[in-house]
């Protein structure tokens, strides 16, 4: 009698319980939704180009869930929980790795602006003693109106610090007569897109090293087409011609803008390897050490093989930790 009597009150128990398990779930639900966004958030953060090793949750629900007989939603949320904490795992993982990547660039910016700052003088005395820039019109007036479709082939690197130099003799005057003729021999393009003809002409100046006169060509490429695919193809370049031209303290500058102002640029890793170069050369050996570990850091799986035999060689040159 007394069992047929406890019947309905396990019955009634067992749906006041229910209501409780899915209120229980449904906060479960609620915190794996919000912890699934900020994931999404720091991700965008640590990878904002969207990059192919972006991390995406391993978390699927089992295939056969075990359930215990008597307890039916203790299987569902234990699932969750497990969501939750696998969630909560990944946030933290990405979270370090986004400071990590923050504070290495806060110490290279820090390292940079002190370098910036010790040498502003002399950089001055350097440009005040140079010759004033040509403008492209008078540098380049060969009155050739070819038109070339063919983009130039990609600047070469060096062999990098550890294998080899990358600086050049100083150009020769502009005033040289053999020197204005040489310039006048180099084809200008004009195909109409006056970025691309601008670095196409800058890069055979270059390539001919005609260095101030390519810097003059590349400038306005940076200036008039910042979001111009080119743009950092030149800026690029122009820190090359400074480099190449015996001037590894305006080459550094103009490498440390091209990574600061366009780093999802195509040559920003370029940049930033030069620019450990350019400081090698300056005997800023720390600070390139933290240039080429900026460099592996933020663009490990973008770098060539070729690049990362080139950065080996010139920590090894440098004695990087």
């Amino acid at each position: 009698m007394r069992t047929i009597l406890g019947l309905p009150l396990a019955a009634l128990g067992l749906l006041l319980a229910l209501p409780a398990a899915a209120q229980d779930q449904g906060a479960l639900d609620g915190r794996v939704n919000k912890l699934e966004r900020e994931m999404r958030a720091v991700q965008r953060k640590v990878f904002p180009g969207g990059a192919p090793n972006q991390v995406e949750p391993q978390i699927t629900a089992p295939t056969q869930p075990t359930e215990i007989p008597g307890t039916p939603s203790s299987g569902p949320l234990a699932t969750l929980t497990a969501r939750v904490d696998a969630l909560e795992s990944q946030q933290q993982s990405l979270t370090g790795q986004l400071e990590q990547v923050q504070y290495k660039q806060r110490q290279l910016e820090e390292a940079f602006a002190a370098y910036k700052s010790a040498t502003d003088a002399r950089l001055k005395t350097v440009e005040a003693g140079a010759l004033p820039p040509a403008t492209p019109g008078a540098i380049a007036a060969s009155g050739d109106t070819s038109t070339d479709t063919s983009a130039p082939p990609p600047a070469t690197r060096g062999p990098g610090n550890g294998g080899g130099t990358l600086g050049a003799p100083a150009a020769t005057p502009a005033a040289d007569p053999a020197r204005a003729a040489r310039v006048n021999a180099i084809e200008k393009p004009a195909t109409g897109d006056a970025a691309e003809d601008g670095y196409t002409y800058g890069y055979r100046l270059w390539n001919a090293k005609l260095y101030p006169e390519a810097i003059a060509a590349l400038r306005p490429v940076v200036q008039q087409y910042p979001k111009h695919r080119r743009a950092s193809f030149a800026q690029n370049l122009i820190g090359r011609s400074y480099l190449d031209d015996g001037k590894p303290s305006l080459a550094s500058r103009e490498f440390y803008d091209n990574y600061k102002n366009a780093p999802d640029g195509e040559r920003a890793p370029d940049s930033l390897f030069y620019l450990a170069d350019a400081l090698t050369k300056l005997k800023k050996t720390k600070e390139a050490c933290d240039v080429y570990g900026e460099l592996t850091d933020v663009y490990g799986d973008k770098v060539s093989a070729t690049m990362k035999a080139d950065v080996a060689k010139g920590r090894a040159a440098n004695k990087c930790a």
